[in-house]
């Protein structure tokens, strides 16, 4: 297969998001993100650059002592493989990492957040991001929410999807149940009458929290807040009756941090 063969048509949101775990592949963007991926331990297949930089994607590799084909070509030609004009003129293919069993990812963890239908991956990227710059342990990925390695998600996160450990489960929501034989209080981040609010709930001082977050329209399924040990909910004013997901998350975690 062709090297390019990777980068072709990366505005088609639906065939990268089949295609790239099918490959076993994700994409970098940008020279810091891919600087971020490298030290992180993952490997690419290839980087694909204009010119200008090539010669700091060679050096990148050559600080992780990396040995992989590093495809120059000017940006005209970038763009009308991926079919958009590529940030900064620097895009990598790499390798997908296995992702750990969800008993290993919180064995040592305090803080866990837990995505649930988060389909948006600017969302998923800008959690990632509070997760990693506020603090949580690590993040663990329900069946429905969106792929963190995927091109825009990596790209918002600014790199944090390559610092904040995280895994996705196959079983929902016995992943919350699983979280509470671990020791977790679950946290369910949604509006309903019995919720506490988040200062009530931070107040508690739990030692191990796993927050639980919903679809950016929908919210939380029901089965997910009836597994939840409480509902708990960010107080708002005047006619708001709640945040963006991802600015609830930063909220969050600043609360229980």
């Amino acid at each position: 297969m062709d090297l390019l063969d990777d980068y072709r048509d990366l505005t088609d949101v639906a065939l990268r998001r089949r295609l790239e775990p099918e490959r076993g592949l994700y994409m970098a963007e940008g020279a810091k993100v891919i600087e971020r991926a490298l030290a992180a331990g993952h490997r690419p297949r290839s980087i694909l650059v204009s010119p200008r930089w090539e010669e700091s994607a060679r050096r990148a590799l050559e600080v992780v002592g990396i040995d992989a084909p590093v495809l120059v070509h000017p940006e005209s030609v970038l763009e009308e493989v991926t079919g958009y004009q590529v940030h900064r003129g620097a895009l990598a293919a790499m390798e997908r990492p296995a992702l750990p069993a969800l008993a290993d990812l919180v064995r040592d963890a305090r803080r866990v957040v837990v995505l649930e239908g988060i389909v948006d991956h600017t969302n998923v990227g800008a959690i990632f991001r509070s997760a990693g710059g506020i603090g949580a342990d690590a993040i663990v990925c329900a069946p429905t929410c969106a792929d963190p390695l995927y091109r825009r998600s990596v790209k918002v996160s600014m790199g944090t999807v390559f610092q904040v450990p995280w895994t996705r489960v196959d079983q929902w929501p016995g992943a919350l149940t699983r979280l509470q034989q671990e020791g977790f209080v679950v946290a369910a981040l949604a509006l309903a009458d019995d919720a506490v609010t988040l200062d009530e709930f931070a107040a508690a001082g739990h030692a191990r929290i796993a927050l639980v977050m919903g679809a950016e329209g929908d919210g939380l399924t029901r089965a997910a807040q009836r597994t939840a040990d409480a509902v708990v909910t960010i107080p708002m004013r005047g006619d708001v009756d709640s945040l963006n997901v991802a600015a609830a998350s930063a909220v969050a975690l600043w609360a229980l941090r």
